[in-house]
């Protein structure tokens, strides 16, 4: 019976919280009033607010009551799903503006992530990535010149990069993710519309194709006041080896 009760009493908040009737910002009925409601103990309502919290969708802290706090959206990163799917699947309107098409002489950077020599030809492509309208993502993405010579003379800002490369045969088949905070530089200061300096959340990734051959390196920074990063843990490294890696020597 308790179960049930902290389960109701975290759906109907859910509920409240989804329908507007508690905004970010509002705070949650009390314990004791959360209690009364339900004629039950505060272990239940207890239960009930750390399950809110553990979703994002409250704040707690001692001597306060809860509060409603925006939601991020979650980008899952053991896994590979173009953005504009992923923002339909949240319930948000996915947008781009593409900031740049280019192509260049690869730096030794570039080289090294691609697999080709310093000086050979990558395509470069810049672009702002939208939910709902807001500023959330900034892709920086570098493309072996086979592939990304594909996206000259296509209007980005109205599809996925990763869904028509893969209609040209550069589908991918196994995925690098790596993770970690930075200080917005001065482009991603402007782009994404937050002070100089702002943590953003950074994924960098590796896509190989069927073979094995790189052919996209990239370099996303996410506002970190929208969105979170998951990983869902395989049971292929029992140790946590395979997920945890330390930085340096």
């Amino acid at each position: 019976m308790t179960s049930t009760v902290y389960k109701e009493i975290a759906q109907e908040l859910r509920q409240r919280i989804a329908s507007g009737q508690l905004s970010p910002g509002d705070e949650v009925p009390t314990e004791a009033e959360l209690a009364e409601q339900w004629h039950t103990s505060r272990g239940p309502v207890r239960n009930a607010l750390a399950e809110l919290r553990h979703e994002g969708l409250i704040e707690t802290s001692r001597g306060r009551p809860a509060r409603v706090i925006e939601r991020k959206a979650h980008q899952a990163v053991d896994v590979s799903i173009p953005f504009t799917r992923w923002a339909r699947e949240l319930g948000a309107e996915p947008g781009a503006v593409t900031q740049e098409v280019s192509l260049r002489r690869a730096d030794e950077e570039q080289a090294l992530l691609l697999g080709v020599e310093p000086g050979e030809l990558v395509v470069h492509v810049l672009r702002l990535r939208r939910l709902d309208g807001r500023p959330a993502m900034l892709e920086r993405l570098s493309y072996v010149e086979a592939a990304g010579r594909i996206l000259f003379g296509i209007d980005l800002d109205a599809v996925s990069i990763t869904e028509v490369l893969a209609e040209h045969g550069f589908g991918s088949s196994d995925v690098d993710h790596e993770i970690d905070a930075v200080a917005a530089d001065e482009l991603d200061a402007a782009l994404l519309e937050l002070p100089l300096g702002s943590p953003v959340l950074r994924l960098r990734r590796i896509s190989r194709d069927a073979e094995g051959r790189v052919f996209e390196a990239s370099d996303d920074r996410y506002r970190s006041d929208l969105v979170r990063f998951t990983v869902a843990a395989s049971g292929r490294a029992p140790r946590g080896e395979h997920y945890l890696r330390p930085i340096g020597g």
